[in-house]
């Protein structure tokens, strides 16, 4: 933007005392130089485009797009396309590979990283060849001009994904696998731009390989390992919600995307990566992700999208049939290639027909990095990449714009309709979860977390919050409800960061075990979540009276929890499974549970089975959903268990013990004092599972059935 203001001391005239503005008025003929009238014309433009196409079932991603080319440079000319928008651009881009990385289910992407590789491999190098190929024999190109022609298409950029994030199958095995196949193309495709620009220039020689090589391998690895120790760290230091937490994690995404540009690879490879790195330590679920996530669809991500849209010239096409030509070849070409890949990946797989569809219309898309190796193999003057090369691909770009999201907007509404349509839920119990806490109760914010993770994306119901208040004399009782009020109204603005509904209840009762118990009749509960402090009273049986009681009268699913840290912390699960605890009515429920925790965290899971075969549980925890890694071994005896506990448990790892109810199968009179065993044993986070009872018998909805 062109407006220039002038210094203070000259706003008054030294001949006269009257006062002269401190600038030229704005400019109301396009292009508009105003930045405030710019911003709010973009806000207009990123509130009704979506609202528009929706009306008429498109993607709202492609009506920001169509409007960018209509008021850009090539249309009505109403914006110019200068350093803020590029730049708004640039950030939007490197934010969306960035929420990529961090959506990615990352134990599956792990245990299925031959699918990303397959993919990724399938992606650059059908279109590479077909490109290089068809540069040489059909538009007369050098080799190496033909192999920088055939990059341009066998990149891509994701820019369907804010519809796989809308739609909510990010975790689909097919999608994750081209997700994380897009870094593996892109930076083939990369690499191919900068050996073809060093080659022209002279320079490919030993040195430069052996550069590239180091830098790159110094900047995966440095990544890998640094940025989730430094995350652990901080998120440990500074547990209290703020934002200070959405700070550190963008100071992270922009330093990687820059240090990846210093090792020779774009800055959406450190972004990916960045998310990657950072992915088990900010859950789903949690007010940290929702900021992130509301941040890029409200603002930069749509940034990114007007900027492509204002890179568009319909009008190329009256230029020549050369440019005609390059267009039609490329669009031609990147369509037949990316679906070859796709299917190809599929037959290999297993994939239906939805997901290959998915997988082509995520990896059709292009923008950023075509974009980048056209400009500069048009800068360093190779043979062929004129300005008939720019326009092709420009055109090319608004084609795939247009068609990439809404082909993943039809494939993916036929995978959620296919998903509902064959789920199994034979328990029509909803799924709600109750958080009794009181004045006194501690980590109140990390017990939430906790019950955002266990209720998971089964249901749309509200997390029940409750606290009762003994009756006194006088105005006592009436200034302890209002202090109990206050701590849930904490408690429910911090649930709206998540933007998880809160529906909270104060009771006043003189036993405050019985006024949980009623909340868990009176709004039909299946899990409680309570704290514990660990005190120990000497009236205890096992957690304190009130804890006791409410575990007695009560028969659903319980986690008596102590989480002074925060939860995104855990970096790894420690399961103990008491002998027969298997036999439990509830056992399947509850470990589907710690199987949510570890896929909210990333953390694998490590069973220790007391005096048990761990083959049996093995087998067990591979028919429970979600997907997570776990591994099992024995332990002789509870003594051993506490010895093992002491030796290996560490800040970091999240202890869970199965436990039983007396009358329950499973029941053991060690686990009456082993809470407060693991207590003594670790400062960190660990919780008490206590499955349902005989009245919640049918587990089956918590298998898997393929």
């Amino acid at each position: 933007m062109s407006q220039t203001v002038r210094p203070c001391v000259d706003a008054l005239s030294p001949a006269s005392n009257a006062i002269v503005p401190l600038a030229g008025a704005p400019s109301l003929s396009p292009p508009f130089d105003d930045p405030v009238l710019i911003f709010g014309l973009a806000m207009v433009i990123f509130l009704t485009a979506p609202l528009v196409l929706k009306r008429y079932r498109l993607p709202g991603i492609v009506g920001i797009i169509l409007v960018g080319a209509a008021i850009g440079p090539n249309g009505l000319y109403l914006l110019e396309r200068d350093a803020t928008i590029e730049l708004l651009g640039e950030v939007g881009l490197i934010y969306l590979m960035f929420i990529a990385g961090l959506e990615i289910n990352l134990n599956r992407f792990i245990e299925y990283k031959d699918r990303s590789v397959v993919f990724g491999l399938f992606s650059f190098v059908i279109p590479q060849v077909v490109g290089t190929v068809v540069g040489v024999y059909v538009l007369e190109l050098t080799v190496a001009a033909a192999s920088l022609f055939a990059a341009i298409f066998a990149s891509h950029t994701l820019l369907a994904y804010p519809v796989v994030n809308r739609l909510g199958i990010a975790k689909n095995e097919a999608m994750t696998a081209t997700v994380g196949g897009t870094i593996l193309t892109d930076t083939l495709a990369l690499l191919v731009l900068a050996v073809v620009v060093a080659s022209v220039g002279g320079t490919l020689d030993a040195a430069f390989w052996v550069q590239l090589t180091v830098g790159l391998t110094i900047f995966f690895v440095g990544v890998w390992l640094i940025v989730p120790r430094l995350g652990r760290w901080f998120f440990r230091i500074h547990s209290e919600e703020s934002y200070f937490e959405f700070l550190f994690v963008m100071a992270v995404l922009f330093i990687c995307a820059f240090l990846a540009e210093l090792v020779g690879v774009e800055h959406i490879i450190g972004a990916f990566l960045a998310g990657l790195a950072l992915n088990r330590l900010v859950p789903d679920t949690g007010p940290l992700m929702n900021r992130i996530e509301f941040v890029g669809n409200a603002l930069f991500i749509p940034f990114f999208l007007l900027s492509v849209g204002m890179l568009v010239n319909v009008w190329v096409i009256t230029e020549g049939l050369e440019t005609l030509t390059i267009a039609l070849s490329l669009i031609g070409m990147v369509v037949v290639t990316k679906y070859v890949a796709a299917w190809a990946t599929g037959r290999v797989y297993g994939y239906n027909r939805q997901e290959v569809l998915g997988m082509f219309g995520l990896s059709v898309g292009q923008a950023a990095a075509a974009l980048a190796i056209v400009q500069i193999g048009f800068d360093a003057g190779i043979p062929g990449f004129d300005q008939n090369m720019i326009n092709g691909v420009v055109l090319m770009i608004l084609v795939v714009s247009l068609i990439s999201p809404s082909i993943v907007e039809r494939a993916g509404t036929t995978l959620i309709r296919e998903r509902d349509r064959t789920a199994y839920n034979p328990d029509d119990i909803p799924q709600r979860v109750l958080v009794p806490v009181s004045t006194e109760s501690q980590h109140k914010e990390s017990l939430l977390d906790l019950a955002f993770t266990v209720q998971s994306g089964r249901t749309e119901e509200p997390i029940h919050t409750v606290s009762v208040v003994r009756p006194e004399t006088g105005m006592r009782t009436e200034a302890s409800v209002a202090d109990a009020e206050a701590v849930l109204e904490e408690m429910a603005e911090y649930a709206s960061g998540a933007e998880v509904p809160i529906e909270a209840h104060t009771r006043v009762n003189h036993n405050v075990a019985s006024g949980i118990v009623n909340a868990v009749v009176e709004n039909r509960i299946s899990t409680l979540v309570i704290g514990w402090d660990g005190a120990h009273s000497r009236t205890q049986t096992v957690f304190g009276h009130v804890i006791d009681q409410v575990l007695r009268r009560t028969s659903r699913l319980s986690l008596v929890a102590r989480v002074p840290n925060p939860l995104n912390t855990t970096k790894r699960i420690v399961l103990v499974l008491p002998p027969k605890i298997d036999h439990n009515d509830g056992f399947d429920e509850a470990l589907h549970t710690v199987k949510l925790v570890s896929e909210d965290t990333g953390a694998p899971i490590h069973g220790l089975a007391v005096d048990e075969d761990p083959a049996q549980f093995d087998r067990q925890f591979g028919q429970i959903e979600p997907d997570a890694p776990g591994t099992f071994e024995s332990v002789d005896g509870w003594l051993a268990l506490l010895s093992r506990l002491r030796d290996d448990v560490r800040a970091d790892d999240l202890i869970v013990c199965m436990s039983s109810r007396r009358d329950d199968a499973g029941w053991h009179p060690e686990l009456q004092t082993l809470p407060k065993n693991i207590s003594t044993l670790t400062d960190g986070n660990f919780v008490i599972v206590y499955p349902a009872s005989a009245d919640r018998t049918d587990d089956r909805q918590f298998l898997q059935f393929d």
